[in-house]
């Protein structure tokens, strides 16, 4: 059995980056693993305003509220140790860097699911990951609300029938 130390959590607080934080806390709870979690800011960031120092401070502004984006990501279990990282540049490179700097053992990340045009167009940071991650990738697509009637809503949870794709 694979022996898991350290999880990976990329999060860019989508639907599917919250559910793939839920597996990693349960993967973490169950290995008594350190779970990572990282958020990227890529290099282009916020809008870009007219003068430079206005820029500094909306990107010190932006960089700040993500920092505390990914406080809000709490573990349920005291058993799970997480530390917290912001990084900047390349979404993909820094997801690798990381992984190889916190010598993860598996990633788990959301993946939006884009398809055909969508996903030629504008590539896969999920894709470029799974090519080139040193340990597996576990990618999750957040589940759709399916409406059943109106005015009931169900939710597609984790059971049978859904399994996430592990990529080595």
């Amino acid at each position: 059995m694979l022996s898991v130390t350290t999880i990976l959590h990329p999060t860019d607080f989508s639907p599917s980056s919250e559910e793939a934080f839920q597996l990693a806390e349960a993967l973490a709870g169950g290995q008594k693993s350190n779970l990572v979690v990282l958020h990227v800011v890529p290099p282009d960031g916020p809008s870009v305003f007219a003068g430079k120092a206005r820029v500094h401070i909306r990107r010190d502004e932006e960089r700040e509220r993500r920092r505390e984006a990914l406080r809000q990501l709490r573990t349920s279990n005291p058993r799970v140790s997480v530390e917290y990282r912001l990084a900047e540049g390349e979404v993909g490179a820094e997801i690798l860097r990381a992984a190889n700097q916190s010598h993860a053992d598996v990633i788990v990340m959301g993946s939006r699911g884009r398809t055909g045009l969508e996903r030629l167009a504008l590539g896969s940071v999920a894709d470029q990951v799974m090519r080139k991650a040193p340990c597996p990738v576990i990618t999750v697509t957040a589940t759709p609300v399916q409406h059943a009637s109106p005015g009931r809503h169900t939710v597609r949870d984790g059971s049978p029938g859904r399994e996430p794709a592990v990529s080595r």
